[in-house]
């Protein structure tokens, strides 16, 4: 894989991100109810505590499950529900372990479509479809894994140029620009409520 990720915004997380794929799919799933640069930064955060320069998904899996809620329950916390996540994480990994035999880059290498690819993504665990959709548009504008019809795929995610997700987020200023974008979508589904 070895791209340079900027999703985190801390050096020695985006360059686990970018290295690892494992730490990318944790950081997706990371992703809800918590600031992005927070939720990606958690793969560096769990592999710090684990003392390993990367994450495996052999080890997570079969870890003490009350032992790695308290890894992530840890000040700073890994996420605002460091116990549900770590439930989360274990489960994605023994589901990484069961049907990749623990690699997670077997979930996207050698799929021929978009659409296989999607299917893949949304059997994970914690992944639904518009997770499954900004992953998959992240693993093609980034991370340089475009199967057959992956923009399609992807969904409004998948767009050329658009500021909608982290599939975007390259630095900085796309990270501006993918915030606003969420601010006008949260203003527009206020505005069409307060319609009803």
């Amino acid at each position: 894989m070895e791209r340079t990720l900027r999703l985190a915004q801390q050096t020695e997380a985006d360059e686990l991100l970018g290295r690892s794929p494992l730490a990318a799919l944790v950081g997706m799933l990371l992703d809800q109810q918590v600031p992005m640069e927070w939720a990606f930064a958690g793969p560096y955060t769990i592999a710090q505590r684990l003392n390993a320069e990367d994450l495996d998904a052999h080890d997570i899996a079969a870890y003490d499950p009350e032992g790695f809620a308290a890894l992530l329950s840890e000040k700073p916390a890994v996420h605002r529900y460091p116990g549900s996540m770590a439930k989360r994480v274990q489960q994605l990994c023994q589901y990484l372990v069961d049907h990749y035999d623990g690699d997670p880059a077997a979930v996207w290498e050698g799929v021929p479509t978009g659409e296989e690819l999607l299917k893949r993504l949304n059997d994970l665990p914690g992944f639904g479809k518009q997770k499954a959709q900004i992953f998959l548009a992240l693993l093609g504008k980034q991370l340089g894994v475009r199967p057959k019809g992956w923009r399609e795929a992807a969904g409004d995610y998948g767009e050329a140029k658009s500021y909608r997700s982290v599939a975007d987020i390259t630095g900085p200023e796309s990270l501006q620009k993918v915030r606003a974008h969420k601010q006008e979508m949260k203003a527009a589904a206020k505005a069409a409520e307060a319609k009803k």
